[in-house]
């Protein structure tokens, strides 16, 4: 490999702010901010959404019930599909 034209691999610091969780990640990410955590200095990036509190994996999505979509939906046209 060539030499100097990588970017730097390291272990970054991210933090999820909704969720006040830290997640610690090689990343190649640049930062200017540091942390110290567990007694070392680590780059540090805050984040707004993570998987620690995205709907999609906390289960908290809306869900959409299918009987309600299939109902509202022969109200609406039921009368138009029931005659030949």
């Amino acid at each position: 490999m060539r030499e100097n034209i990588h970017p730097v691999y390291r272990t970054v610091v991210f933090h999820d702010t909704s969720a006040d969780e830290y997640f610690k990640v090689g990343s190649t990410i640049a930062t200017d901010r540091t942390i110290e955590l567990e007694g070392n200095t680590f780059p540090y990036v805050t984040l707004d959404i993570s998987s620690a509190s995205h709907p999609y994996y906390t289960g908290k999505q809306k869900e959409f019930s299918k009987e309600g979509s299939t109902a509202r939906f022969q109200q609406r046209f039921g009368r138009f599909l029931g005659k030949p």
